[in-house]
């Protein structure tokens, strides 16, 4: 697939997606085909509120069935580790893939799939943004390393930590950062390497776009430092109607929210091929340079099958 727009796909690692009465372990099989039809990369989300294959266990599990294909987490949640033990298992799976890793992590938003995991983690929520922040850190901190290293910030303080596990490339594995608020933007072109957002219009994409690189800029790095891509719901149907009728279902199971509401919050597209790419494309003039598909179905096989048929579309988002 062409360098300059690059598509993934998230493997559905959760029950709720790959359907009751399918083996778990073809799920690997799916990220192989991912690799096979031409995907630029593939990706695992991070919880603790659903029954599903642990994201990072899914990642090295790919990793040797693999030779190209990027694997990424979207996002990976840091509280849910311990932040030492986390650097160590990100930079075994960083090796493992031959320096194929990338790391996109959130902080959480309130509801259903924020405190209720810091609850779990014993972890404050207050200031959870700016502990994400300070987790980065310590992970670059250990991985840049070459002995013992001590690690001194307000919620991480640690003395002489011995040698951890170096990773593949110096300096470890690209981080991005998922979120959209003005905060979110600012720390975003600030301190890390990617933008991962689901904004439902490519306009807001567009904004906070703009806003990232004017801080990049600010903070005297190159106004192309963070690679922007999109986190983004995708079906292809028949018909829009049909699609968003199959989208309703995913939303209720997955996120407990009607198509309506879900929405509001997230980029969400379904309907025919060239409805699809029209829509993608949007995002793509806005200045999304990859392309996150979440694929909106509830059993393996239709996974499987949505798998082909938007990888047969990607041409159609590329075209000029």
């Amino acid at each position: 697939m062409d360098d300059d727009i690059r598509f993934g796909v998230l493997a559905p690692i959760g029950r709720a997606q790959w359907g009751e009465g399918t083996d778990p372990r073809e799920l690997v099989d799916f990220a192989v085909r991912a690799e096979g039809l031409g995907y630029d990369s593939l990706w695992a989300n991070d919880t603790l509120l659903s029954p599903r294959i642990e994201a990072l266990t899914m990642l090295a599990a790919v990793a040797p069935m693999t030779d190209r294909i990027t694997l990424g987490t979207a996002a990976l949640m840091p509280v849910l580790r311990r932040p030492v033990q986390a650097a160590q298992t990100l930079a075994s799976i960083d090796l493992l893939s031959g320096g194929r890793l990338t790391i996109a992590v959130g902080a959480g938003f309130p509801g259903r799939f924020g405190r209720p995991l810091y609850d779990l983690s014993e972890v404050p929520w207050d200031r959870r943004f700016a502990r994400l922040d300070e987790t980065i850190a310590l992970w670059r901190h250990l991985w840049m390393a070459e002995g013992p290293a001590s690690f001194h910030g307000e919620f991480l303080r640690f003395d002489e930590i011995p040698q951890t596990t170096a990773p593949y490339r110096p300096g470890g594995p690209p981080i991005w950062l998922g979120g959209a608020s003005p905060a979110a933007l600012a720390r975003t072109g600030r301190l890390y390497d990617g933008w991962l957002p689901y904004p439902p219009e490519p306009e807001d994409y567009r904004t906070g776009l703009t806003r990232i690189r004017q801080t990049s800029t600010d903070a005297d790095r190159a106004p192309d430092a963070v690679t922007p891509a999109l986190y983004v719901v995708v079906l292809v149907a028949d018909s829009v109607e049909r699609g968003r009728q199959a989208l309703e279902g995913f939303g209720k199971a997955t996120y407990g929210l009607p198509l309506e509401e879900l929405e509001k919050i997230q980029a969400v597209v379904a309907g025919p091929p060239e409805h699809v790419a029209a829509r993608l494309k949007g995002y793509v003039d806005a200045g999304a340079r990859h392309l996150v598909c979440r694929i909106g179905t509830l059993d393996l096989k239709s996974q499987r099958e949505q798998l082909e048929l938007i990888a047969d579309l990607v041409p159609l988002v590329r075209r000029p």
